[in-house]
């Protein structure tokens, strides 16, 4: 419901955007001022800015699937467009009264210019950024004996989000650059999905290629707040009564692509270390009705083990460090994905991405591979972390 709230406030800001579009044009060339071309650009203006809407309000199928991966592009096109017009018009406003400076004679349509290549600019670099998967290593230490294995390599990846944004070139490429690093295990800490199903662009061929993740042990993931199937407006879900759960057609996926999905499951791997998967802090889904403490976690379980937990959201450090945990390893942030998000991220977690320690636990938190909302990454990056984890001997 937050989407219908904050509506006119989004039609007042992409008004105040269209204003200043025009202010530029028609300083640009007298025929951008003739009043059926104002109505035409405004009419193809307004459908762009409300595609997000239009796409969720039509049907499903191909007209849905073009507005909603149009409205994705223009989120963040838009985002920047605001940040940068708006700081144009403080610049002119402070400057308005001095005698001297540069900007005082400065022509609209030059400065429509410079905002126009600084926003084309900024959103190109972010949609072609969000597309390059880079390798991200880490090493860490667990002072524990695990069977025979003096160490292992994981790759872990998180928040996939697949969908509009997110599909077949991006698994081939994500796939590729794992099996490159010959990984002995593979984690898929959550947000495998972006909440509908309908949106993957072909399920059997993401099936197949993720299918084509090779490791020594095999891939295994737990979900995250959006593997669930519900409506969800430019960013915002809405109410919707009884529990939120997986599609069904979400959890065949899985078991088509080779990949095992952990609710709340510890089990033990080659009879060298525990691996477990948590059901999302704030939706745990199907067959969970609350999720296990930490300490319910190790509970059981042999402490000379290794332990290694895979967990959507970097919550409970403290108590997963305090339980035995040795290596937690998550997702959920995007390391805030988009400038300027990305500088309130540490405001909010205790790790927002990357390494960190908590006693005797390793916590890493991975930006992720796939992008929620705006279709780009401006001063983030997509990643697959590739830890090289040694045990005591």
């Amino acid at each position: 419901m937050l989407a219908v709230y904050l509506s006119p406030l989004y039609l007042l800001v992409s008004l105040y955007l269209l204003h200043r579009i025009f202010l530029w044009l028609s300083d640009l060339h007298p025929v951008f001022q003739h009043k059926a071309f104002r109505i035409t650009a405004a009419i193809l203006y307004l459908l762009t800015a409300f595609s997000p809407g239009i796409g969720f309000l039509v049907p499903a199928g191909d007209v849905q699937r073009i507005l909603k991966e149009l409205g994705y592009y223009w989120m963040g096109m838009m985002l920047y467009a605001v940040l940068i017009v708006a700081a144009a018009d403080l610049i002119r406003l402070i400057t308005k009264r001095l005698q001297r400076h540069p900007f005082r004679r400065m022509r609209p349509a030059l400065a429509g210019t410079i905002c126009f290549l600084l926003t084309a600019a900024v959103s190109i670099y972010g949609m072609v950024n969000a597309r390059l998967i880079r390798i991200t290593p880490y090493e860490v230490s667990v002072d524990k004996q695990a069977g025979a294995l003096d160490s292992l390599r994981i790759a872990l990846v998180a928040d996939l989000h697949l969908g509009y944004n997110v599909g077949t070139s991006q698994m081939r490429q994500m796939v590729s650059k794992i099996n490159a690093q010959k990984p002995d295990l593979v984690v898929i800490a959550g947000d495998i999905f972006d909440n509908e199903y309908e949106a993957l662009d072909d399920p059997d061929t993401l099936a197949r290629i993720l299918s084509g993740i090779q490791s020594t042990y095999g891939t295994y993931a737990c979900y995250g707040n959006h593997d669930i199937q519900e409506p969800i407006l430019a960013g915002f879900t809405f109410p919707k009564e009884g529990k939120k759960m997986s599609d069904l057609r979400m959890d065949a996926f899985l078991a088509q692509s080779g990949i095992t999905l952990l609710r709340d499951e510890t089990i033990l791997i080659d009879d060298a270390f525990y691996l477990c998967g948590r059901p999302d802090y704030e939706r745990p889904g199907r067959g969970v009705t609350e999720r296990k403490t930490p300490e319910e976690i190790t509970s059981g379980l042999n402490p000379d083990k290794p332990l290694i937990v895979i967990d959507h959201e970097p919550r409970e450090l403290d108590e997963l460090s305090e339980a035995g945990v040795d290596l937690d390893l998550c997702g959920h942030t995007h390391d805030g994905q988009i400038f300027p998000v990305n500088l309130i991220t540490n405001l909010v977690w205790e790790n927002a991405c990357g390494y960190l320690q908590k006693g005797n636990m390793h916590n890493i938190v991975t930006s992720g591979v796939g992008v929620f909302g705006p279709n780009m990454r401006v001063a983030t990056k997509s990643e697959i972390c590739i830890l090289d984890v040694t045990f005591q001997s």
